[in-house]
């Protein structure tokens, strides 16, 4: 008995016996967190959680089901470092941000996952030793280097030193967030690494690190505080004992981002590291203020006295009057008096009630009047405006370039105007910048877009073309070959050989970072999503990735919008009308046939508290009645005619809010209860839960016995009983890991906690199976598990699914596909349909083979292509085994005649739970002749039987019905397989039947 065999029999032991003994859930003692935010979750809990992982996929009895993924690639997702080898600059590793480590020989034409099964895959910079013909030698800092809503902590430094074959974890788990690996030009043992430390909390464990004996101890020696960690670092290439570091305050709340301070600066060594001083003193031509935030540093090859940094700048520009022909500011009306405000000419404020999206119903001499009566003060007007708008406000200095040419000791910045456009008010997104290696006057930097100046950062252009994401964050330029670059961006990979005149876009790999997914019910259905600064997408659930749109101009999935993608919903009564929007709460209704949308977002009244909108904004279209669309900023909003006119139902269902630069005190999400109409549940970022059962218009709070202060990510209602409610709460953004999910047979009045097997991981969301009212589904930022106790117990689902974060879940109600949308490697699905009938009684069965989908013959089989493989009709034999069954490892499947020939034999070493073994309709040669012999016994016309050899020289089943019978230990079990005639009664089909776990 194997260990793997004897970890899943000791699980599968106890959930079977919970199964048999109880008929619901049990009386688990209550393990409400306290009222204060919670502590963020210590390294060593969160290895402990990937050991607790790694169990609970050795044992999983659905550790065969596969994941398929189904694309979308075109997009691609956020890249935050590449690594090129100078000598053959074909071969080159990609850092995605939550998508994992990629490698290529092919210049970015195929590429190969590495680094999909460690602690975590979300990854801020990667250096490499490139060997020539020898392996190369990876090093991994985990842990994105931005600081955006979804950057996932990571868990320190791995090492591979055979190209990504294997890897060993090198510490630095507590550090989260890893800014910049670099290494000693010559000793491979000495390592500097650049932490940035925790996202949404201070800790110590951040700053520079050293290593001298290739990682087995680290020596933290630059630290600032608690708050500063370390964001670039490099080397002079002449003399590895001078470094400089850049330093980077920053704080982010769930309600607020500042990112500057007085402990970022930049840092210099000339002792390979041990100590340091800081350049951006007084006087040093460096701002040294509250308002320094992000650098990026680069040191010039030909000549380490020059470096250049980009900062982003905080500290507020100098006030200024808007001329006539610019749109008044939204922050001129924050400090603005009623006198003043009454002087303005008419048609500035037309200009501004147009710009920012102003009801008609405004008028300028209505808001004068408004605000001379004393209804709103004049600041209502700034007020007013969406949180994205104020995004691209440049109230302050923004980016900014500078360059030294005595080794850091004094600075100048090198223009005079400023670099708008490039990163409006969130430079810490940003601020990444490189020299040529042959001209210190050539210089290129990113943000929005990518910028270069060829005469010392005096004048920039832009070098983004139409294939060219627009967000940039890692650029790597050929040292031998002038205008060869490689870009990462949020859209991926791009590559230039005319210095950015023309890219190709090198997006071969599904990396897309989804925030939410949907599904239809059209045939074959189409599965919908909103993307991370890539907009919302289509396309059908078939979809296999291959080039064929190269050919005929038409990629299989398509973009509905931009922005970032939000939640999609679809009126499935016509498949082509559905609601979605981008970030902050900007929703349409849009007819994916015609183009037609139009705009559904409520807006306030000037002077009442702006609706506050999460980043994601909930919506729900009625199950009941599907031109019922239910939206929720801190209130609950209605539309009973798909989104022509809403009502706001609801007072408050937040705390109230908190002040700050980032929308807070928002509804999360919203879920009708598909057995009740009306019976609504909302859940907020700040940790409440309400439940109305009269359509919205009265609530009662439900979350006082739940831990508080905690993300509520889902609220979902019950498929199987109307009290029955599922909530699932995520502490990511105070750095606490673990999982929270609840569940209530009461309406919410009472809850209990479940899954007390799941590792410390936040969940984003729990998904009751809509068949089988014991599974449940849930996905947290590191995979996806399941459970066949209503959440007793649970197991991991990771057959082809890397450990990524799963942010949404569907079920496909008619087609039994399970639906995995992730934020880093787009879209996974899988077939379901054994597992929904995992129920009570067949799961303590010895043995149970599953129906066989019938296949209709074809001629094609076995035929021989020109330079092809022949193709290869198959069908998937799915059975579930018990553990209890001895000998249960060896299986044996025979395919018999209807007389009893055995006409294939299949051995499997099987295991506990759901098996999958692919057979491909062959018979054995020897039996042929007797086969024929009893089909011409039973013809009817008394026709000559005759079985022939495809071209391949194999023989498959004639059109007839055949018996599977597989025998684990005594246990027998028997089904039928169809072949079936074409409808016409001839062999003719050009394909054989798509069929569960098949390549279609």
């Amino acid at each position: 008995m194997t260990m793997t065999l004897f970890c899943r029999q000791s699980i599968f032991g106890g959930l079977l016996g919970i199964w048999l003994l109880i008929a619901d859930y049990p009386a688990i003692a209550q393990r409400n967190a306290p009222a204060t935010p919670p502590l963020p979750t210590s390294a060593a809990r969160r290895m402990e959680a990937f050991k607790l992982r790694k169990q609970l996929q050795e044992s999983s009895i659905v550790a065969n089901v596969p994941f398929k993924n189904i694309g979308p690639t075109v997009m691609s997702g956020r890249v935050t470092d590449v690594d090129v080898c100078a000598a053959d600059p074909s071969h080159f590793i990609v850092a995605y941000a939550s998508g994992g480590l990629w490698h290529t020989t092919s210049n970015g034409t195929q590429m190969t996952p590495i680094f999909d099964t460690q602690a975590s895959i979300t990854i801020g910079d990667i250096a490499v030793q490139w060997q020539g013909t020898k392996p190369a030698v990876i090093w991994v800092g985990t842990g994105e280097n931005n600081s955006s809503r979804s950057s996932y902590a990571g868990t320190g430094i791995y090492k591979s030193t055979n190209s990504g074959q294997t890897w060993e974890h090198l510490g630095l788990e507590e550090t989260q967030h890893i800014g910049r690996i670099i290494l000693h030009p010559t000793d491979p043992n000495t390592v500097w690494v650049a932490a940035l430390g925790h996202l949404y909390s201070p800790n110590p464990e951040r700053g520079v690190y050293k290593t001298t004996d290739g990682g087995k101890t680290w020596q933290k020696t630059l630290f600032i505080d608690n708050n500063t960690g370390a964001i670039d670092l490099v080397i002079d290439p002449t003399n590895p004992q001078v470094l400089y570091a850049a330093m980077w305050e920053r704080i982010r709340q769930a309600w607020n981002f500042k990112g500057s301070g007085k402990g970022s600066g930049i840092y210099k060594s000339t002792d390979g590291g041990t100590n340091w001083v800081k350049l951006n003193v007084d006087g040093s031509g460096f701002p040294n203020t509250d308002g320094t935030g992000r650098i990026g540093l680069d040191i010039f090859a030909g000549n380490p006295n020059i470096l250049y940094a980009v900062l982003d700048n905080q500290d507020s520009r100098p006030t200024e009057k808007p001329t006539e022909k610019e749109v008044i500011k939204p922050s001129a009306f924050r400090t603005m008096t009623a006198e003043e405000f009454a002087k303005l000419p008419d048609e500035d404020l037309q200009a501004y009630f147009e710009r920012y999206g102003i009801p008609a119903k405004y008028t300028p001499k209505s808001v004068k009047q408004d605000i001379a009566d004393k209804k709103y003060p004049v600041k209502a007007l700034a007020d007013y405006i969406n949180a994205n708008d104020d995004l691209f406000e440049v109230e302050v200095k923004g980016a900014e370039v500078y360059r030294s040419d005595d080794g850091g000791k004094t600075w100048r910045k090198t223009h005079d105007k400023p670099l708008d456009g490039l990163v409006f008010t969130y430079g810490y997104y940003f601020s990444q910048i490189r020299i040529d290696s042959k001209n210190p006057d050539k210089v290129y930097t990113m943000g929005v877009p990518i910028i270069k100046s060829e005469d010392g950062g005096k004048t920039w252009k832009a070098i983004n073309t139409d294939n060219v994401h627009a967000d940039h964050h890692a650029l790597w330029l050929n040292p031998n070959r002038p205008g060869h670059m490689i870009l990462g961006n949020d859209g991926g990979i791009n590559i230039t050989y005319n210095d950015g005149d023309t890219w190709q876009k090198m997006n071969t790999i599904p990396v897309g970072q989804f925030y939410a997914i949907n599904i239809d019910m059209a045939q074959p259905f189409n599965v919908y999503g909103g993307l991370q600064d890539n907009g919302v997408w289509y396309g059908p659930s078939t979809y296999r990735q291959n080039f064929d749109w190269h050919n005929t101009g038409r990629y299989p999935y398509q973009m509905i919008m931009g922005g970032d993608g939000m939640q999609v919903e679809i009126d499935t009564r016509d498949n082509t009308t559905i609601y979605t929007g981008y970030q902050f709460g900007n929703y349409f209704r849009i007819n994916t046939k015609t183009g037609e949308r139009k705009f559904i977002t409520p807006r306030h009244d000037l002077g009442e508290t702006p609706y506050r909108w999460n980043w994601q904004t909930p919506i729900h279209l009625s199950r009941h009645n599907q031109d019922i669309l239910y939206m929720g900023s801190h209130r609950f909003h209605r539309s009973l005619d798909k989104g022509e006119t809403m009502q706001t139902l609801s007072g408050d269902l937040t705390t109230g809010g908190i002040k700050g630069n980032v929308p807070y005190g928002t509804l999360t999400t919203i879920d009708e209860s598909p057995r009740r109409f009306g019976l609504i549940y909302v859940g907020s970022d700040d940790g409440l839960i309400h439940v109305s059962k009269d359509g919205g218009y009265t609530w009662t709070r439900i979350s006082d016995k739940l831990p508080q202060k905690l993300w509520v990510s889902r609220v979902i209602a019950s498929h199987h009983a109307e009290g029955r409610v599922f909530a699932s709460l995520n502490g990511y953004r105070y750095d606490h890991f673990d999982s929270y999910l609840y569940v209530s047979d009461d309406y919410g009045q009472n809850w209990t906690r479940i899954g007390a097997n799941l590792p410390a991981e936040p969940i984003n969301v729990v998904r009751e199976d809509p068949v089988n009212d014991q599974i449940l589904y849930v996905g947290t930022d590191n995979g996806l598990y399941i459970s066949f106790d209503r959440g007793i117990s649970f197991a991991a689902m990771h057959n082809g699914l890397p450990a990524v974060a799963v942010h949404d879940l569907r079920i496909h109600p008619r087609d039994k596909q399970l639906v995995v949308g992730t934020h880093g490697r787009s879209i996974f699905i899988a077939d379901v349909q054994h597992i929904q009938q995992l129920n009570r009684e067949l799961i303590v069965k010895p043995l149970h083979l599953f129906p066989i989908q019938p296949i209709t013959v074809s001629e094609t089989w076995g035929r021989l292509r020109n330079f092809a493989e022949p193709i290869t009709p198959e069908r998937s034999i799915v059975f579930y085994l018990n553990y209890t069954i001895k000998n249960a490892t060896n299986s044996n499947i025979r395919i018999l005649s209807a007389g009893g020939i055995v006409l294939h034999q299949i051995n499997d070493e099987s295991e506990a739970g759901i098996n999958i073994v692919n057979y491909d309709l062959s018979i054995k040669e020897q039996v042929v002749a007797e086969l024929q012999k009893e089909m011409q016994s039973k013809a009817k016309d008394g026709r000559e039987v005759k079985l022939s050899a495809a071209g391949n020289g194999k023989y498959y089943l004639p059109v007839g019905e055949y018996i599977v019978e597989i025998r684990a230990g005594e246990a027998v079990e028997k089904q039928m397989l169809k072949v079936e005639a074409t409808r016409s009664g001839s062999n003719r089909r050009s394909e054989p039947a798509a069929e569960s776990y098949e390549e279609d």
